[in-house]
Order: C-alpha cells, then sequence, then structure tokens
C-alpha cells in the first residue's frame, strides 16, 4: 500500500520541502531523465486508458489495453530503491522498498497471478489513482531537480491524495478479496506439508493478512499526508505573502 503523496512518507527523488543536501551533477542528470522517463510512461498509460474508452464506449477490460505498460513502469519504480540504496537519494531504504514492493506485490503477485481478477471494476479503480498519481509525483520530482517548481504541481501532490488514496486503497483491497477464491481453489503459491524443507506457506492466508495491515496502516498514512499538507501549503502561503 503506497502512499500516493510519496513524501508525505516516502521522501522525494528530488528535494522536498526540507533542506537537504543536493546529489552530484551527474546524480542530478540521470534523476531528471529517470523522471522524465517514468512521467513519459504512467502518461502513455492514461492515454491508453483513455483512447480505448473513447474507442470501446465502456470502461470494462480496459486493464488489457495498459497491462503491459502498467507492469514495466510500475517494476521500474524498483529503482527508487537503489538510488536510496547508493545515497543518490536521502530516503529510508526500508520505507522506500515498502512502498514500492506494495504496488509491485499488486501488479504481479495478484493481478497478474490471478487472472480472473483483471476484470474487475475494482483494478481500474486502483489504476486509475496510481496513474493520476505517479504523473504529479514524478512531475514534481523532475521540476524540482530542475529547481522551478510550478505551485499547481505542488499544490496537486498535496491535495489530490484527498480523492486518489482512499480510491487506490478501495481498488487495491477488493482486488485482493476477489482474488481469494481462486487462490485458495488452485493452491497458488502455496507450500504444503509434507516437503523436503520441513516448511509450509499459505498464500490464501498470506493474502488475508496482507489486507488485515491495512487497517492500522492506512489511517496513519492518510493522517500523516494531510498533516504534510498542511505544513507544506501553510509555509507556501506565508512565502507568498
Amino acid at each position: 500500500m503506497a502512499s500516493p503523496v510519496s513524501g508525505g512518507t516516502r521522501s522525494t527523488n528530488s528535494g522536498s520541502h526540507r533542506k537537504r543536501k543536493a546529489p552530484g551533477a551527474l546524480a542530478t542528470a540521470y534523476l531528471v531523465l529517470y523522471n522524465v522517463v517514468m512521467t513519459a510512461g504512467w502518461l502513455v498509460i492514461a492515454v491508453g486508458l483513455v483512447r480505448t474508452y473513447l474507442a470501446k464506449g465502456s470502461y470494462h477490460q480496459l486493464y488489457y489495453s495498459i497491462e503491459r505498460p502498467l507492469k514495466f513502469f510500475q517494476t521500474g519504480a524498483l529503482l527508487e530503491i537503489v538510488h536510496c540504496a547508493v545515497g543518490i537519494v536521502p530516503s529510508s531504504v526500508v520505507l522506500t522498498a515498502f512502498q514500492v514492493m506494495s504496488r509491485v506485490f499488486l501488479t504481479w503477485a495478484v493481478t497478474h497471478s490471478v487472472r480472473e481478477v483483471q476484470n474487475e471494476d475494482s483494478v481500474l479503480l486502483f489504476v486509475v489513482a496510481w496513474t493520476i498519481t505517479e504523473i504529479i509525483r514524478y512531475l514534481f520530482y523532475t521540476f524540482s531537480l530542475l529547481n522551478h517548481l510550478p505551485y499547481i504541481i505542488k499544490w496537486a501532490r498535496y491535495t489530490l491524495f484527498i480523492v486518489l488514496y482512499p480510491m487506490g486503497v478501495t481498488g487495491e483491497l477488493l482486488t485482493i478479496y476477489a482474488a481469494l477464491p481462486f487462490v485458495k481453489q488452485t493452491g497458488l503459491y502455496s507450500i504444503r506439508l509434507p516437503n523436503m524443507y520441513n516448511f509450509s506457506f499459505d498464500y490464501y492466508a498470506f493474502l488475508i493478512l496482507v489486507m488485515v495491515s491495512y487497517i492500522p496502516i492506512f489511517p496513519q498514512l492518510y493522517f500523516h499526508m494531510i498533516h504534510q499538507r498542511r505544513k507544506v501549503l501553510t509555509s507556501e502561503h506565508k512565502k507568498s505573502d
């Protein structure tokens, strides 16, 4: 479960409102390129969704029109963990890994692996939320690295999550819930005893635990982001005054 504002919890790839040591020129150039590519990728996903909807006149089965770019660019976010690990982004490796891997997990271990859920409306719900969130987030990073951040992008990053975060979380939970019967029936990714390693794993139970984990985590992240929004936008208003 990643935070859509991704700066209320996950630090930015550029510089946030807090003062930090800026990356070197080479690292900055690389990060600008990375964020531009990621912005373009999520724009491709957005255009694909809109174009397919206009062509079909229905929002059903839109997932198939953006399945490949979604997998590619969501998986590409794994590089953000590397950025933190090598020090070109001053963020927590553990926190960044948690947030990135939560979406990668939902993309591959749930939506890709349980194909029966790909027609669910809940998939479109989190895909739309992710797409808008990531376009704004990577634009924010890009302009911040260039030291030319338009206020509208900052405002969008710290405001639209109010709707996008609950929307994304709802889609994620409903998708995992829809996958449960198929996981239980097929024994997907489960390891049964006896086996040579004397180890068992129940993927069905694991998914239930994942869903339960949203209960304590979601409110904490959401209200933390509300606090961050108030802090960032209030300081911006004081500067303008």
